[in-house]
C-alpha cells in the first residue's frame, strides 16, 4: 500500500456527498466498526448491512479503492495511525480544558490530512497563474469569504491587488468583464454553492482561469475550475465541518501566498516594507 495513512480518511470523506443514502449508511457502518480486522469478510459486512456483496465491492471502488480488500486494509491502516485518533466529538459535559483540547486536535487533524492529499503540481500551477494574472477576483460566501479576505490582505502587503466578492450580484458583474489574462479564486467548503458556481462558469466562458479551494474533489466547483486544491476536515455536531476546514484552507492559502511571493522575492520584500511603513503610525505602541 503506497497511500499515506493520513490521506485515507480524507479519501473516504471527500466522496461521501456523491453516494446514495444507502451507500453512505454502509460506509459509515464500516468506518465506525470497532472490531474491523483483516479477518472481517466481505460476507460479514454485506450481512451486517443487509446489502449484497457485489454492492460492497462496488462501493469500495466508488471510494477509489481497488476492491473490498483494499478498502478494508486501508481503513485498518488509517485507524491505527496517529492522525485518525485526533478528532473526538464534543460532549455537553466536557470541561473547558477538554473542549479546548478537542477543538485544537480537530484542527490539527484537518491540517495533517490536508497536507497529505494536496496535489503539489496543482499547487505550483495555482501559484504561477496568480502571479501572472492581470486581475485577481475572489469569490466566496459566508465563512469562506473570511478566508478569501485573509489572502487578499496578504497579497496587498506584497503589492498584489485583488478583489473579494461575497455577493451573488457583484460576483456575476465582475465575472462578466474578466478575460483570459485574469484569474478567479473560488473558495467553497461544499463546492456546491450556486452563488459561487454560476460566476465561475461565466468567468471561465470569458477566458479567465479558475482556481477552486474546496473539501470535495468531485463537487461542481471542482468540475468548473482549471485547478483544484482540496482541503479536508472531520467536523463535530456542534462545530460542523466548516470550522476545521477553514483552518486547513487558511494554511493552503498561506503556503500559496509564500509561493507567489518567492517568484519575485526582492519586489515582494520591497512592497512589504512599504506597506508596513504606511500603517506603522496607526499603532498605539
Amino acid at each position: 500500500m503506497n497511500l499515506d495513512p493520513r490521506a485515507i480518511g480524507a479519501q473516504i470523506r471527500m466522496r461521501l456527498p456523491h453516494l446514495t443514502p444507502l451507500e453512505k449508511k454502509v460506509v459509515e457502518s464500516i468506518t465506525l466498526k470497532t472490531n474491523l480486522s483483516e479477518q472481517t469478510s466481505l460476507k460479514e459486512i454485506a450481512q451486517e448491512n443487509n446489502v449484497s456483496e457485489a454492492m460492497v465491492v462496488k462501493l469500495a471502488k466508488k471510494l477509489n479503492f481497488s476492491g473490498f480488500r483494499d478498502f478494508r486494509s486501508s481503513l485498518i491502516y488509517y485507524n491505527h495511525s496517529e492522525v485518525a485518533n485526533l478528532h473526538a466529538e464534543i460532549e455537553p459535559e466536557d470541561s473547558s480544558e477538554q473542549l479546548l483540547a478537542k477543538v485544537f486536535r480537530t484542527s490539527i487533524q484537518a491540517i495533517e490530512e490536508t497536507s497529505s492529499i494536496l496535489d503539489i503540481a496543482a499547487f505550483d500551477r495555482a501559484a504561477d497563474i496568480i502571479f501572472k494574472a492581470r486581475y485577481i477576483d475572489m469569490y466566496a460566501v459566508g465563512g469562506s469569504a473570511t478566508v478569501a479576505r485573509d489572502l487578499s490582505h496578504k497579497l496587498l502587503k506584497i503589492g498584489i491587488k485583488s478583489s473579494v466578492h461575497d455577493d451573488a450580484h457583484t460576483m456575476l458583474m465582475s465575472a462578466a468583464i474578466l478575460s483570459d489574462d485574469d484569474v478567479v479564486i473560488a473558495i467553497s467548503h461544499s463546492g456546491a454553492t450556486r452563488a459561487v458556481n454560476d460566476p465561475i462558469k461565466l468567468a471561465t466562458r470569458n477566458g479567465a482561469k479558475a482556481i477552486a479551494i474546496t473539501n470535495y474533489a468531485e463537487s461542481p466547483i471542482a468540475h468548473n475550475s482549471h485547478v483544484v486544491l482540496n482541503s479536508t476536515s472531520q467536523g463535530s455536531h456542534l462545530l460542523g465541518e466548516n470550522a476545521a476546514s477553514r483552518i486547513a484552507q487558511l494554511n493552503i492559502l498561506d503556503a500559496l501566498f509564500v509561493a507567489i511571493a518567492k517568484k519575485d522575492l526582492k519586489k515582494a520584500e520591497r512592497n512589504l516594507m512599504k506597506t508596513q511603513q504606511a500603517v506603522k503610525d496607526l499603532r498605539e505602541y
